[in-house]
């Protein structure tokens, strides 16, 4: 605080001083044997002045190390780290009312903590547990494959491949805060990663009639698997979803002297223009998800976006509405990674 701001706080002492300093010389005015004139005015005016600037200036010499204290705990975390150092009442006072309420703060903090960890525990229990009921669901469904119609069983396939998709995605987002800890950086061919996730896909591409291409060679890309798997999962997803029948998805490898560039083009719908800023945001599904025929949750360009971005790669989206929309998946060259090999 400033010698400026301190005096504006002690406007109530300044205004009593100088009430005292004009109740003064009225009593030296009523006492006939005292002579006032002007210049004794101006003498005791100036001598009670000299007191009020020295006792306001050393005041403030006390107080300015408190505020130090205050402006530091405000500069580093005021809720992680105590205050000490108060000497006066007042300071003892404000140290304690501070120190109580850091206490709540971080009790309060680490309950949550211990709930959200107790949720993201429960969750992925529950998700490893109904992976055993929805595998054993799918061996039934297909030890019927020729007992019912081929119609109703693509229908269930599809629709035990959505529950599977649906709890993944559960999963993956109650993992993202504890990524660092569930990911293996290593060299792998950018084919051998895309092409299970097509194949899982079939049955999509076949109901639907869709045609699908792998443009360029095979490009070696410095990430982990399973993490870009689940993402391009979520964009193939995606582009079957809005891709109407017989439509087409394209899919293109390039790689330059800064690193390797996916392409991922549909034919399909396209996304408005006022949406496409926004479609990476957790839950928005926009107009292309309200007037569909399909189902959308908003998460998975969500989850696919924040993946990215904890896996170092950039993920962008180009689209034209009416014409189609390409989805950008790039895989920075790593120089530091090649130096040390």
């Amino acid at each position: 605080m400033s010698y400026f701001n301190y005096l504006k706080d002690q406007w109530s002492l300044i205004l009593g001083w100088l009430f005292f300093v004009l109740l003064t010389i009225f009593v030296m005015w009523l006492t006939p044997h005292i002579g006032v004139d002007w210049a004794t005015i101006g003498y005791l005016t100036l001598i009670e002045g000299v007191f009020l600037a020295f006792f306001l200036f050393v005041g403030y010499l006390t107080k300015r190390r408190w505020w130090g204290k205050l402006a530091n705990l405000q500069k580093t975390s005021p809720l992680q780290n105590y205050l000490d150092g108060g000497h006066t009442e007042e300071e003892k006072l404000v140290e304690a009312y501070i120190n109580q309420l850091i206490r709540e703060h971080q009790e309060v903090m680490q309950e949550a903590i211990t709930n959200q960890q107790d949720q993201k525990d429960y969750i992925d229990s529950w998700v490893h547990e109904i992976k055993v009921p929805l595998a054993a669901t799918q061996l039934l469904v297909r030890s019927i494959e020729f007992d019912i119609d081929d119609q109703k069983y693509t229908m269930l396939e599809n629709e035990l491949s959505k529950i599977d998709e649906y709890v993944e995605q559960v999963l993956y987002y109650a993992r993202l805060d504890s990524f660092s800890r569930d990911y293996l950086i290593q060299e792998y061919g950018l084919k051998s990663i895309i092409q299970p996730v097509i194949r899982s896909q079939a049955n999509y591409f076949i109901q639907k009639n869709l045609r699908y291409e792998v443009i360029g060679n095979d490009q070696t890309v410095l990430t982990d698997a399973k993490w870009v798997a689940f993402i391009f999962k979520q964009i193939l997803s995606n582009a079957i979803k809005y891709t109407p029948d017989h439509g087409q998805i394209i899919f293109t490898i390039e790689k330059t002297a800064k690193g390797v560039t996916l392409f991922v083009k549909d034919s399909g719908i396209g996304i408005p223009q006022e949406d496409v800023g926004r479609i990476f945001d957790k839950g928005f599904t926009g107009v292309n998800g309200r007037v569909s025929k399909t189902h959308s949750t908003g998460l998975g360009l969500y989850l696919a976006k924040n993946l990215s971005e904890k896996l170092g790669i950039s993920l962008s989206v180009e689209s034209v509405e009416g014409e189609g929309t390409t989805i950008i998946l790039f895989f920075p060259i790593l120089s530091f990674y090649h130096e040390e090999r």
